[in-house]
């Protein structure tokens, strides 16, 4: 796992955001020593609500503008991960590595304006 924290960033996150740059050459690097014996991919989550995975459970702090940003209506879930790291590790995905899969509802390629 990544995050798209590799391809942009806030102030003061250069330490996290250089460490996901370098699990993306890491994946592909090791995709052209380990291939074909191991396929090795990233995933690279937005952002994701893990709030009902915290113990106790957090209450809900999402806002509908929160979901309503997200092109794909919605603020990902931890199954929305964990769906594409269950196809990856499949044979339906034996033709796939060396890949980074950003999961993010289509986040990194909206522009946002701030008026």
């Amino acid at each position: 796992l990544t995050s798209t924290r590799a391809h942009m960033s806030e102030p003061d996150t250069e330490a996290y955001s250089a460490s996901k740059g370098g699990l993306l050459a890491l994946t592909h690097a090791l995709a052209i020593s380990l291939g074909p014996r191991v396929r090795v991919n990233c995933v690279s989550p937005g952002w994701i609500d893990v709030s009902g995975w915290r113990v106790p459970p957090a209450p809900e702090t999402l806002r509908p503008e929160d979901h309503a940003q997200h092109p794909a209506g919605r603020v990902g879930t931890p199954e929305d991960v964990a769906e594409l790291i269950l196809y990856l590790c499949s044979p339906a995905a034996g033709f796939v590595t060396g890949q980074e899969f950003i999961i993010d509802g289509g986040m990194t390629r909206k522009m946002i304006y701030v008026e």
